[in-house]
């Protein structure tokens, strides 16, 4: 019988992660128990900077913003990136050169992507009188209103994130064993009819790891907001990871700013969490015979 294993293989990739990110979290931890302006030696506080943000009138307004930012990130990408994603596994030479054009925003800096987006939205000149239309704006002025500025983020942040989820996609898709499909097609279940009983339960689980990656990382995303708004008009992009680098590194308020950077951890955590649980990934199981 052939042994398994054992925990020693693991021991590179849980050193790398305790170093990493176990250490780092646990010195923002420790960091936001004190007061710290960057320079010197921090001195400690206690909870008074988790007492702060009793206090703090932009926490509100940044978290519900970044949970809007997340669900509406998750509306827009999840549905374009499956269908883009079971297209893709098709063969065919013009479906594998479309997927690599795809690819494209991916493989740019989040600072390029900024800059490239700030100036398409410009209203003088660019994408703005055509975009502009799309979200409502008026003159074109997209990143100038608070009541669009939020769905330019969204579109940009999708436009840049839907490859990967394609990617993740498509892979999936590709696994699902051709027989079903054929069964479905003497049967005489249509193209729609398959997609709707064979594709999407097949990548249920694909759903479901897409979903995690997407809510964390929007939920966590502010570089090219930073660049693109700078949390602006006002603060109607103004999310809470941008707000806790606003704190630090402009206020230089590196106590209270570790203090929010807890409270993102523990936040994108739960979400986590409660995904996980909800949809019964965490007792996923093969589904391929003799596994």
């Amino acid at each position: 019988m052939r042994q398994r294993p054992g925990t020693a293989w693991a021991a590179p990739a849980l050193a790398f992660f305790a170093v990493f990110a176990v250490a780092p979290l646990a010195l923002v931890a420790v960091l936001s128990f004190t007061a710290w302006n960057g320079l010197g030696s921090p001195q400690w506080a206690g909870t008074a900077n988790w007492t702060r943000m009793g206090q703090d009138a932009a926490l509100p307004g940044s978290l519900r913003l970044s949970l809007i930012l997340t669900a509406a990130a998750w509306c827009v990408q999840t549905p374009i990136s499956l269908l883009l994603g079971v297209w893709a596994a098709g063969r065919g030479r013009g479906r594998a050169a479309l997927s690599a054009v795809f690819f494209v925003p991916l493989l740019m800096s989040n600072a390029a992507v900024a800059l490239l987006w700030q100036s398409l939205l410009d209203p003088n000149f660019g994408l703005a009188d055509l975009v502009g239309p799309l979200l409502l704006a008026r003159d074109g002025d997209i990143l100038g209103e608070p009541s669009r500025a939020l769905a330019a983020v969204v579109l940009v942040v999708s436009w840049q994130f839907v490859p990967f989820h394609v990617l993740l996609y498509q892979a999936g898709a590709r696994q699902i064993p051709a027989v079903l499909y054929d069964a479905a097609a003497i049967d005489g279940a249509g193209r729609v009819r398959r997609f709707f009983s064979i594709t999407l339960p097949q990548l249920r689980y694909t759903v479901v790891s897409s979903t995690v990656l997407i809510l964390v990382g929007s939920f966590t995303y502010f570089e090219t907001i930073l660049l693109m708004t700078g949390g602006g008009p006002g603060t109607a992009t103004r999310v809470l990871p941008l707000h806790m680098y606003l704190t630090g590194f402009s206020a230089f308020e590196m106590g209270y700013a570790s203090a929010l950077a807890v409270l993102l951890v523990v936040v994108g955590t739960a979400l986590s969490i409660v995904i996980v649980r909800t949809t019964g990934f965490a007792s996923m199981r093969s589904r391929r015979e003799g596994l």
